[in-house]
């Protein structure tokens, strides 16, 4: 169970990859930074924090709880700067070595590194 939501994570969350390129693009978007912000609000979010105490006291949740907080937290501020028409500066946002792009790795790195234990 553990590792099929944590593809599915995975997954979902390099799609944001291509959402805030798309409204980069286009300035619009489906998504509204102050519910992107919120990291209990997308699937895995919710699935997260609805997770008992056995699952919770695992090193593993703190980190990606956190990554994946922060993620959260960087797509909302690049979302917003592409829906405020700042496309130059939401382009720098999504750059190699942009908070963004570390809290993206860093959140797909925590959640690989979840699922390599046994369940």
């Amino acid at each position: 169970m553990i590792k099929e939501k944590i593809d599915s994570a995975i997954v979902a969350h390099s799609q944001w990859k291509g959402r805030i390129r798309d409204a980069i693009a286009t300035g619009k978007s489906d998504f509204d930074p102050l519910t992107v912000a919120m990291d209990n609000q997308c699937d895995f979010g919710k699935w997260l924090y609805s997770l008992d105490s056995a699952m919770t006291s695992d090193p593993h949740f703190q980190t990606v709880k956190e990554d994946h907080a922060l993620f959260h937290q960087e797509a909302a501020r690049i979302l917003k700067l592409a829906l405020n028409g700042n496309k130059t500066e939401a382009e720098k946002g999504i750059e190699l070595g942009s908070p963004f792009a570390s809290a993206s790795s860093k959140c797909i790195m925590a959640l690989s590194d979840w699922k390599k234990i046994p369940e």
